[in-house]
């Protein structure tokens, strides 16, 4: 049995009904869930103003749960980075892993530039476990194999024209939410990440939005020092008549011709249900065997705090 500790750094719950399906769910399985006092707390659009979100924080890097998951995600991260408990979290990452996406991607890069400690990009409890639908087995198992300690890389089929030979070791894992990422352009928060994986997702956003951010990346020297760009999910955008042939597949071929590191596609994670977890700031290896891509990596390193 894992101890999991549900708290609301973000957005705040309005799905009551998801949120009991959602605790019910993870205590079905087994799991002792802990609920942190403010998770239905809300103002404004947040849960709960930026003090009560910071001591929230706080208050699951001090739990030494397992697993420390965000109940939703939506905004509300990037204007309390400067105020988060960095020693704290550099400390409780040791024993707790830190999970979530989307505006939790602001957390996660502010905690690996500023103390270099590492969390996991994986699921919310609202949009993972909340759902009227069953929660997905391919996430089930990689959240069953995070809590085990067992999981050790990720997989998927690529499109056609990706197929080939090749190989990146030992290279930074990091990424999340693009949207997100781009915010954190020209600020401390941004981690400095050479030679790395990075992945990018993404919800709602049209794909010319999507060029318009990766430019953003490109021009701020970000993109050209990655070793390899990994597409997630771009989910729940619509085409319009304007577009005439401009889609996602044509940013990704823009992409290719703008840097020297390889670019994938079709990683399963982002906002929909199918997704693996990722380890963000682990060093990996991406191997490409023909259509089959892998995400590799090994043992949790120790976290060393100053």
């Amino acid at each position: 049995m894992s101890h999991i500790y549900l708290y609301s750094p973000a957005g705040a719950v309005r799905d009551k009904a998801a949120f009991r399906r959602g605790v019910q769910r993870l205590r079905g399985l087994g799991h002792e869930v802990e609920i942190d006092e403010a998770a239905l707390s809300s103002f404004q659009r947040f849960a709960g103003d930026d003090a009560t979100r910071l001591a929230a924080i706080g208050r699951a890097a001090a739990s030494g749960a397992d697993l420390a998951m965000i109940t939703r995600a939506g905004y509300g991260l990037t204007r309390i980075l400067p105020a988060l408990p960095y020693r704290a979290l550099a400390k409780a990452t040791r024993k707790t892993r830190f999970v979530g996406l989307s505006d939790f991607t602001a957390l996660q890069c502010a905690l690996f530039a500023k103390v270099q400690a590492g969390s996991w990009a994986g699921p919310a409890l609202l949009e993972g476990f909340g759902r009227e639908e069953e929660p997905d087995e391919i996430m089930m198992a990689c959240l069953d194999d995070l809590l085990c300690g067992q999981g050790e890389g990720a997989g998927w089929r690529l499109p056609k024209e990706e197929a080939g030979q090749s190989m990146v070791r030992g290279a930074t894992l990091w990424g999340g939410n693009l949207s997100v990422l781009t915010a954190l352009v020209g600020t401390p928060y941004l981690p400095q990440v050479r030679g790395g994986i990075l992945f990018i997702e993404d919800v709602n956003e049209h794909p010319y939005r999507v060029e318009r951010m990766l430019s953003q990346l490109l021009h701020a020297g970000v993109l050209h020092r990655q070793k390899a760009i990994v597409f997630g999910q771009f989910s729940n955008y619509r085409l319009v008549p304007h577009d005439k042939g401009f889609r996602l597949s044509s940013v990704v071929a823009w992409l290719r011709s703008q840097v020297k590191a390889l670019v994938l596609t079709g990683l399963p994670f982002g906002h929909v249900p199918t997704k693996v977890l990722l380890p963000f700031g682990r060093p990996c290896d991406l191997v490409l065997q023909e259509r089959e891509a892998l995400l590799l990596w090994g043992d949790e390193p120790r976290q060393t705090v100053a």
